[in-house]
């Protein structure tokens, strides 16, 4: 059986829950389309959210991953295409690393794009009516260091792996901010597993931005 796995993020800067968790408590020993779906919730800290995803992967040996991070003041669902080799954190992580300026690994590519098929991933959440596009920024804190870690130690496999940032839920929300209900998220990540599993090659639509 195919066997996708799904991390997600504890509550972090203030918060006291984190969407991504509540998602993968929804989704944890499901099967979606077929395939097994196993969890991992990281810790919103440097190195050692790398260290709890590849232990997670060596468990599990999946065949895809999808990683999940918050991103407060966004609307929709956003496939990150680009992971950068930078940590420069405007707000400590849950240990009180607070790094400016310095790479995720010392000499190794400046980034990684995701391997997953986003532009077919946003076609499919769109198309459910579910707001979404391709970001070109995973940002500078936990989120992206994940992302580029998993992408560099992934790099001679072939499990598909990419991050997506998903909404606040309506109880986060302040001050007009965006939100989703836990819902529809879950809705979309099923989505975006069986994208993952039915589309070897992305689809060649547009998603880029001017500026």
């Amino acid at each position: 059986m195919t066997k996708i796995l799904i991390t997600g993020f504890e509550a972090f800067g203030g918060e006291t829950i984190n969407p991504t968790e509540r998602v993968i408590q929804r989704l944890k020993d499901s099967d979606v389309n077929g395939a097994q779906i196993v969890t991992c919730v990281a810790p919103v800290v440097r190195y050692e959210s790398v260290k709890k995803v590849m232990s997670a992967i060596e468990e599990h040996k999946p065949d895809a991953i999808i990683c999940l991070g918050q991103a407060g003041g966004r609307a929709g669902v956003t496939p990150e295409r680009v992971a950068i080799n930078i940590d420069d954190y405007r707000i400590a992580d849950n240990a009180g690393n607070q790094v400016i300026d310095q790479p995720v690994f010392e000499d190794e590519p400046a980034a990684y794009f995701s391997s997953l098929p986003i532009k077919a991933i946003v076609r499919d959440l769109t198309s459910a009516g579910i707001q979404a596009s391709v970001s070109e920024s995973a940002g500078t804190f936990v989120c992206n260091h994940l992302f580029y870690a998993i992408q560099h130690k992934l790099r001679d496999t072939s499990i598909r792996n990419g991050f997506v940032h998903i909404p606040l839920l309506p109880e986060q929300a302040q001050n007009d901010q965006p939100s989703m209900s836990l819902d529809i998220m879950i809705k979309a990540v099923k989505i975006m597993i069986n994208t993952v599993l039915t589309e070897e090659e992305d689809a060649i639509i547009t998603g880029g931005k001017i500026c």
